[in-house]
């Protein structure tokens, strides 16, 4: 099974715990994390404008699909175990689910202060270490 793609920033404390937050709910190896400062990043997000492709996180499935900051909330939920509910009410809620992305994509420096140097210092990578996505 091809595993999607799940962009992240890895100069952000935030964004870093939350990667790896959903990689341990990510149970069944679905995705993969992909640091936006990655050159893999530039790949599969090959002609995205860099502010753009700095300004959220990104997930790409396997046949190419990108999705971002609140939209791709639902594709997300979809692949991880039990999230199909709560993809439904995302999908149903798009406004509502991009708006509480962006709250906290805007608050996210205050978020990782809150985290403590431990926590936000997490590498989502270790997690792919040793998973076999089959």
């Amino acid at each position: 099974m091809q595993q999607a793609a799940l962009l992240y920033d890895a100069e952000c404390g935030f964004c870093r715990w939350s990667a790896d937050k959903i990689l341990a709910w990510d149970t069944h190896h679905r995705l993969r994390p992909v640091a936006l400062q990655d050159p893999e990043a530039d790949r599969l997000l090959e002609g995205m404008d860099p502010d753009r492709k700095m300004g959220s996180w990104h997930l790409v499935t396997p046949d190419g699909l990108i999705r971002s900051a609140g939209a791709a909330v639902p594709e997300l939920l979809r692949l991880l175990p039990g999230g199909a509910p709560l993809a439904l009410v995302a999908s149903l809620a798009p406004g509502p689910t991009e708006a509480a992305y962006r709250s906290v994509a805007n608050h996210r420096d205050r978020l990782a202060s809150l985290l403590g140097p431990k926590r936000r210092s997490v590498d989502p990578k270790r997690r792919q270490r040793g998973r076999d996505p089959s």
